[in-house]
């Protein structure tokens, strides 16, 4: 009998040990990083009820738009830079380089950049198309050197198809059927072809990612860091007919404060689109042609808008959709014709707003709308707690996941620079301090916004900018 019980409780036992043994532990989350270039919140989900952008807005219905978010500087090298480091950087768009020198003449410390860090964290990390500065992250007259690395270390794989377009140079400034930017008079600054989507160098990019994407979700080992780098809107406008015929007839509301500044800002010659071949046509001069460009500028919307559908559809196809966060930015704004400037690198606001929009599987508060100051320097920190890796000390930026989970945050104050001047933005003033001493101050709040300097009448309000921007700066 004594025999027949101690059986009994070693069968008990084993059987309870099998229930206790911990499951197999889940795969960390995969993450899906879209890029989209010169990409101002121009989309029905940040208030443009005019544009077409069913895609972004519906990944935006379903995950965490954030109206107020600002990149860290206006043009693409610099903000890229903050995007995959993690921290402030050199201002020009050769700051990758810049920090490849340093990390080659070992003068000091560097940090690894995001991608190396997911890497070093046992992702698979690819890239597709623009992510760093230079599309495919190589330098070179074409940029297709691969002795010439932008990012050491950061990408299992760096891949840019060409296409008809010879290199990653001419597919970065291409047009319709392979033509690319040599020299860009001869070119024109806008452009709507017959044909696919596959008449443009974003048809090429989406489809390596599509390929990129199936590859990964194959590998159930490892997750993955897929990162894909669309063109448009970048100059020049060129995207297929049907985008450019669905706003054709449509009459765009005013450009907003379209007046040039007649005082000191950082206001700029838009000399990045004069260069193209404007058949004469000046768009501060001339409205119908300042209209055509917003169409055109609209329909590159559009198409890369429709390039993101996809990447999102085939995510959802293979199933990895409910493992993967998602994060979709714009570069920096672009301006169309507020402050008489059309492009970037300015420090007004439309060079600064882009989209930021983050989803990921069970998310708590779908198609919040969030009017948190945030920038772009929140990304690393914010992608490290969402998987579970470890947040690196070196991040500058604030992790968004209270805002996420909770609708709460810490109030921070994003900034910006040039290689001129720096600017904070709070929730009703943006002050900008040039290298020479000279302030503007403008109230968010007020008609006038970004177009009366007010620092003259509130230098209080100045002293405790300056002070917020060299505390953020330390």
């Amino acid at each position: 009998m004594k025999s027949k019980l101690l059986i009994l409780v070693l069968v008990v036992y084993a059987l309870s040990s099998i229930r206790c043994t911990p499951s197999t532990k889940k795969q960390k989350p995969n993450i899906l990083l879209i890029c989209i270039d010169d990409l101002r919140p121009e989309l029905k989900s940040f208030g443009a009820d005019y544009i077409i952008s069913p895609n972004i807005d519906k990944l935006a219905k379903n995950g965490a738009s954030f109206q107020k978010h600002f990149v860290n500087a206006p043009s693409c090298g610099p903000s890229r830079y903050t995007l995959l480091t993690g921290q402030y950087g050199p201002a020009s768009n050769n700051a990758f380089f810049v920090r490849k020198s340093k990390l080659e003449q070992k003068s000091e410390t560097i940090n690894p950049t995001m991608p190396e860090w997911f890497r070093m964290h046992g992702y698979t990390t690819v890239s597709v198309g623009k992510v760093s500065h230079h599309p495919g992250g190589r330098g070179g007259t074409d940029w297709n050197d691969s002795t010439k690395i932008e990012i050491p270390k950061a990408w299992d794989k760096h891949l840019m198809p060409v296409a008809d377009w010879q290199h990653p140079r001419g597919a970065m400034h291409g047009l319709a059927h392979g033509e690319i930017r040599m020299p860009e008079r001869k070119m024109d600054v806008f452009q709507s072809a017959e044909g696919t989507d596959n008449i443009y160098p974003d048809g090429a990019i989406t489809n390596e990612a599509l390929k990129q994407l199936y590859s990964l979700t194959n590998n159930k080992e490892k997750p993955f860091f897929l990162a894909v780098g669309l063109i448009k809107p970048h100059l020049p406008f060129g995207a297929p007919k049907p985008y450019y015929d669905a706003y054709k007839d449509l009459e765009l509301p005013e450009i907003e404060h379209p007046e040039k500044p007649d005082e000191k800002t950082t206001w700029h010659s838009s000399g990045e689109f004069m260069k193209y071949n404007r058949w004469g046509k000046d768009p501060n001069q001339d409205k119908d042609f300042a209209d055509e460009v917003r169409r055109h500028y609209a329909a590159c919307v559009s198409y890369a808008d429709a390039q993101v559908g996809k990447v999102l559809e085939a995510l959802k196809h293979t199933g990895a959709n409910k493992n993967t966060i998602i994060v979709l930015w714009g570069d920096h704004g672009w301006h169309l014709g507020e402050h008489a400037i059309w492009g970037k690198h300015s420090l007004f606001e439309e060079s600064l707003r882009s989209p930021l929009i983050i989803q990921y599987p069970e998310m708590k508060h779908k198609g919040l709308k969030s009017d948190a100051l945030v920038e772009t320097l929140d990304i690393f920190p914010t992608l490290c707690e969402l998987t579970g890796v470890n947040v690196p000390e070196f991040t500058q930026g604030t992790s968004l996941t209270d805002l996420l989970t909770n609708k709460t945050t810490t109030e921070h104050y994003p900034i910006a620079y040039t290689g001129n001047a720096t600017t904070i933005r709070t929730k009703t003033h943006r002050l900008t301090l040039h290298k020479d001493g000279f302030v503007e101050l403008y109230d968010e709040t007020s008609e006038e916004k970004e177009t009366k300097n007010i620092a003259e009448q509130f230098p209080y309000i100045v002293q405790q900018l300056k002070q917020s921007l060299k505390e953020k700066l330390k």
